[in-house]
């Protein structure tokens, strides 16, 4: 089974712009919808509100 990517959506404000569009796992799930998430590219580690997220889907051959 392979791990779950997201792809953070928030940017509103400076730091989340720097945030946003990249790949990150899910390390923690915490209270009140907060999350620890790692960033694939270089393992930085940030908190924030699981609503910031959005799965990753992969492109997956069809039927067509």
């Amino acid at each position: 089974m392979s791990e779950q990517l997201y792809i953070y959506t928030w940017g509103n404000n400076s730091k989340r712009a720097t945030f946003k569009g990249r790949i990150c796992r899910l390390l923690r799930c915490g209270s009140k919808n907060t999350v620890a998430i790692q960033f694939v590219d270089n393992g930085e580690i940030a908190f924030t509100s699981r609503m910031a997220l959005r799965k990753k889907v992969d492109n997956v051959q069809g039927n067509c």
